[in-house]
């Protein structure tokens, strides 16, 4: 890979993720271990060992149920369980990171980054674990970057020997309202910090907090703009369009060449 270069890839799902990979040309894997909408414990994955052997980096995304801010304590202690499950099996496989999104609080968001600082305590986890802007929801602890500085100064906070990154999410930006000429920057500057990029179009308007991604140049997010927030994020990005193999490739090029790498 080039000097100042960053890893471009996809998430992936179904089996020979590294063959699924390669036919790609994807640097770098996401995948779920469980099913997303499950509270099931995560079984052991059958490519473990290649997974974690592989040259490609894994990033690992936590199941949506997860919500450890909910002051309902039936689904937060459930959540810290399955969080904590999923750190775990996110290292069987070699992952870089698990990805996660911060949820939200019916009682408020000062109440849930509370929730988030007590979770870091309680948790141990053998890989960093990156927190998501999200798309929507009511009192949302990371959909606008308000709400995302009260829970960044929370977990900076946090009395634990968990690694915290961030994960910026270009549709969930969108679909939060914020503008995305600058999202990136501000973003970091809330954050200190910028450790991986989702590049994900839109299907919907800004501002609906509706997460439903679309192939690059097929939604609602302008081209260039997205091309702005590849440069600005410096980082390692994956796609999470829809899964189309050729689609897929293309998506994986505009990154690159939005990147000079082309």
């Amino acid at each position: 890979m080039a000097r100042n270069s960053y890893p471009v890839g996809a998430h992936l799902e179904g089996d020979r993720l590294l063959r699924q990979a390669q036919s790609l040309g994807a640097d770098c894997v996401q995948i779920f271990l469980s099913s997303p909408q499950s509270w099931k414990a995560t079984p052991p994955h059958p490519e473990a060992r290649g997974l974690r052997d592989s040259k490609r980096g894994v990033y690992v995304h936590a199941p949506y149920l997860i919500n450890v801010c909910s002051p309902r304590s039936n689904v937060r202690y459930g959540s810290r369980k399955i969080l904590r499950q999923t750190c775990e099996a996110a290292a069987t496989v070699g992952a870089r990171a698990l990805i996660v999104h911060p949820g939200h609080a019916e009682d408020g968001i000062e109440e849930g980054v509370g929730r988030w600082a007590r979770t870091l305590e309680m948790l141990e986890s053998p890989v960093p674990v990156y927190l998501e802007n999200t798309a929507g929801g009511e009192n949302a602890v990371a959909r606008r970057f308000d709400a995302l500085a009260k829970l960044w100064d929370a977990v900076a906070g946090a009395k634990t020997d968990v690694e915290i990154g961030f994960c910026f999410d270009t549709c969930h930006a969108h679909a939060a309202g914020e503008e995305l000429g600058d999202a990136v920057e501000r973003a970091r500057a809330i954050t200190g910090r910028l450790d991986l990029l989702h590049v994900n179009d839109s299907r919907d308007p800004p501002g609906t907090g509706a997460d439903r991604h679309a192939n690059i140049g097929k939604g609602t997010i302008d081209p260039d703009v997205l091309r702005h927030m590849i440069r600005a994020a410096k980082a390692p990005a994956v796609v999470e369009t829809p899964r189309k193999p050729e689609d897929l490739r293309a998506d994986i090029a505009f990154v690159r060449d939005a990147l000079g790498q082309a």
